[in-house]
């Protein structure tokens, strides 16, 4: 004997689409800042981070200088 028993059936929620951003035209092709200048960061940060000086601002300013300039060139200011 065979005995069908119906289980209830269990609905997921369908996942929905993100909503589009609503950024500007230029803010859209902007890339993000963490994305950009990766090499003369990771440079800069180790000068700062290993520098033996007592002041490292002074021994690393032309790579400080050099991210800056990287930056800028995507329109970041800092």
């Amino acid at each position: 004997m065979s005995s069908t028993t119906s289980l209830p059936s269990i609905t997921t929620p369908k996942a929905e689409a993100p909503a589009p951003a609503a950024n500007s035209g230029a803010t859209a092709s902007k890339p993000k800042p963490c994305c950009v200048c990766k090499d003369e960061k990771a440079l800069r940060d180790d000068c700062m981070l290993f520098s033996k000086e007592a002041d490292p601002m002074v021994s690393c300013k032309p790579l400080i200088d050099q991210y800056k300039t990287c930056m800028k060139g995507f329109g970041f200011n800092i």
